[in-house]
């Protein structure tokens, strides 16, 4: 298994980044790794909704899904993902210190079958795919903040 473990800062009010993060069919705008996402069921995010994503893994597109397993907005919201000979859990915190929203983003990767041999080859990639996205985070949740973008969804 590998460990990813990211965190950054955003002007963006707590419950708004919360939001934006937990939908996890916005990932393809902030996180380099992700080709496309979109949701799979109707109703308000929260405890089982489902994503799928196709996430770039070397030099292919592979399909994955996500589900919302644990979810306590806008604090928690850890999100459970298989596809492709690979689970995924990632553990996304969100707090308010002084004028910032903090995010703490965990992911745990475990690769199956055959590919469970080159997992520790692939730690150090794994780790920068994380740093990635966790930058492209920042940058989007700043830029939200600061009304350069639109929150599409």
């Amino acid at each position: 298994m590998t460990r990813i473990d990211e965190r950054i800062e955003t002007d963006l009010p707590l419950a708004a980044a919360f939001d934006y993060i937990a939908d996890f069919a916005n990932s393809q705008e902030w996180d380099p790794g992700t080709a496309s996402s979109h949701r799979l069921d109707d109703g308000p995010i929260g405890l089982g909704s489902r994503f799928a994503l196709e996430v770039r893994m070397g030099g292919r597109i592979a399909p994955m899904q996500y589900r919302i397993r644990d979810f306590d907005r806008p604090h928690r919201v850890v999100l459970v993902g298989s596809g492709s000979g690979v689970d995924a859990v990632d553990d996304i915190r969100f707090e308010r210190i002084g004028g910032s929203t903090v995010i703490d983003y965990a992911a745990d990767i475990r690769l199956g079958g055959l590919l469970r041999f080159v997992q520790p080859v692939l730690g150090g990639t794994f780790r920068r795919i994380g740093r990635q996205a966790a930058a492209g985070m920042d940058e989007t949740l700043d830029d939200i903040a600061h009304g350069r973008v639109a929150v599409s969804r």
